[in-house]
């Protein structure tokens, strides 16, 4: 399948959320920018292989994970300032508390297991149906249900909170706990 400017401006139209879902992934804005890019690089070279009539998006965050595992795979050799340690020190802690919940929430996330920080991300912050993110995933629907379910009691008892009422609605953590996926 060539190219063409409705496919284009659809792929366009998807980074906002594979950023969204990369920066989920790597913790790091700049890591992030890079996995979208190499992700439309690859898609644009293999768009042969994309499916006219399925779910483009679902292509694209399965590119971005694959992507995403592959590098975790060769980077985990490496030393680097994992727990932020160091750059801790190199800045001030903002008195806004807005920022400091989102700190709290992102710190409570990272303590979830890979396979149900994803599926989290998926349903509840990327929007992505169960059957879509268990598509991405690779896995049952079942299967993405049960992470999703056990992400969001796991991260209500980091937040300790009772449950996602107990956030504002235009709270992040609301949309990512309390998501429909359906």
């Amino acid at each position: 399948m060539p190219l063409t400017n409705e496919l284009r401006d659809d792929i366009l139209a998807s980074v906002p959320s594979l950023r969204a879902f990369a920066i989920s992934l790597s913790g790091n804005g700049d890591r992030a920018d890079d996995l979208v890019q190499e992700t439309l690089l690859r898609a644009i070279a293999n768009i042969d292989s994309f499916q006219p009539g399925s779910n483009l998006p679902a292509w694209l965050f399965t590119i971005l994970r694959n992507l995403f595992r592959s590098d975790y795979r060769k980077r985990r050799r490496e030393v680097e300032d994992a727990e932020g340690n160091y750059a801790k020190t190199l800045k001030s802690q903002p008195s806004q508390t807005a920022h400091l919940e989102f700190e709290e929430f992102r710190a409570a996330l990272e303590k979830l297991p890979q396979d149900q920080r994803e599926a989290l991300i998926l349903v509840g912050a990327s929007g992505f149906s169960y059957e879509d993110a268990a598509a991405i995933c690779g896995c049952a629907v079942g299967t993405i249900k049960s992470r999703v379910n056990r992400a969001r009691s796991k991260l209500s008892a980091l937040l300790y909170v009772d449950s996602a009422e107990d956030f504002g609605p235009d709270n992040t953590v609301r949309a990512v706990i309390g998501g429909n996926g359906g």
